[in-house]
């Protein structure tokens, strides 16, 4: 829980019985034991009160599902990978790509944006515009 094992733990209880003695130790296990009621009453309070406020589809998910320790890399890339590609998906696509491309290119009364050109030298310098005060 705490990253503690059995070896940590032993030198652990002998450290708090010379530190605390044994004539104080039975009241300090005391507290402890009550801390440790009182923390499990409130988690188990808090839970019901969240239950409460989320109401019946609260139970009715499946956290495993939802766990990220699940999700393995290789497994969703596998899984993308041998998906079928359906004849029909691959129609509709084409379809919808033949579309925006003749909504870009079609009627000529169409607004379309100004291309700044590249390929050609702007002038006497080829150099980039470089503004000063943007760095």
């Amino acid at each position: 829980m705490f990253g503690i094992n059995g070896g940590e733990f032993l030198v652990l209880l002998v450290v708090a019985l010379l530190v605390l003695g044994p004539e104080r130790l039975p009241h300090y296990a005391e507290q402890l034991a009550g801390l440790v009621r009182s923390a499990r009453r409130f988690a188990k309070g808090a839970q019901a009160q969240m239950r409460e406020e989320l109401g019946p589809e609260f139970d009715e998910i499946d956290w495993k599902k939802l766990d990220p320790r699940q999700y393995d890399p290789r497994r969703i890339v596998r899984d993308a990978l041998s998906d079928v590609w359906d004849e029909d998906d691959d129609a509709a696509l084409k379809k919808a790509v033949s579309l925006k491309n003749s909504g870009k290119n079609g009627s000529a009364g169409s607004e379309t944006k100004p291309r700044l050109d590249l390929s050609k030298d702007s002038g006497s310098s080829s150099r980039v515009p470089f503004d000063e005060d943007a760095t």
